[in-house]
């Protein structure tokens, strides 16, 4: 799915403005609040927008300690292990990967107990053959995605990534 010029002014204001109306979005972009639509919905249709929910924080909620827990699981359990992890709420992300291990999660806890409480249950579930975490110290770059955004602009425009 090609995005354009104005999908990429369009996104920029979902991020930088996300509660702004629609009405108010079409004014700012001088364009047709239809055609606003249409391209917001074609955005969500092709995946580009993903959601519109609000972003939490996970250290507001109690749980401020972030760990990238590696789980190598035995060949053939790696649906199985999946499927499990996703009943563990301290789990906020996971992937299968390449290199080191099979599975990377994002974990969340209260503190470094309560981590260690969560990796003993991970390493407990069938299949998970041995875990290694790395506790994060400190954000240096928050999740972001409006970089991205402008540089996928400026190459439909033909300019410089």
């Amino acid at each position: 799915m090609a995005v354009d010029a104005l999908d990429t002014r369009i996104l920029r204001l979902l991020i930088e403005q996300p509660h702004t109306s629609v009405r108010e979005y079409a004014r700012i972009l001088s364009i047709a609040r239809g055609t606003l639509q249409a391209r917001i919905d074609r955005l969500e249709r092709d995946g580009v927008i993903t959601g519109s929910g609000p972003s939490l924080s996970p250290a507001a909620l109690g749980h401020p300690v972030l760990a990238f827990v590696h789980l190598e699981v035995t060949q053939g359990h790696l649906d199985d292990v999946g499927e499990a992890l996703a009943a563990v709420p301290e789990i906020v992300e996971a992937f299968s990967t390449t290199g080191g291990g099979d599975l990377l999660t994002r974990v969340v806890a209260r503190d470094n107990s309560h981590l260690e409480d969560v990796i003993q249950q991970l390493i407990q579930l069938p299949g998970v053959v041995r875990t290694r975490t790395e506790v994060a110290l400190r954000e240096r770059v928050p999740h972001r995605l409006l970089p991205l955004v402008e540089s996928v602009g400026r190459a439909a425009a033909g300019g410089p990534e």
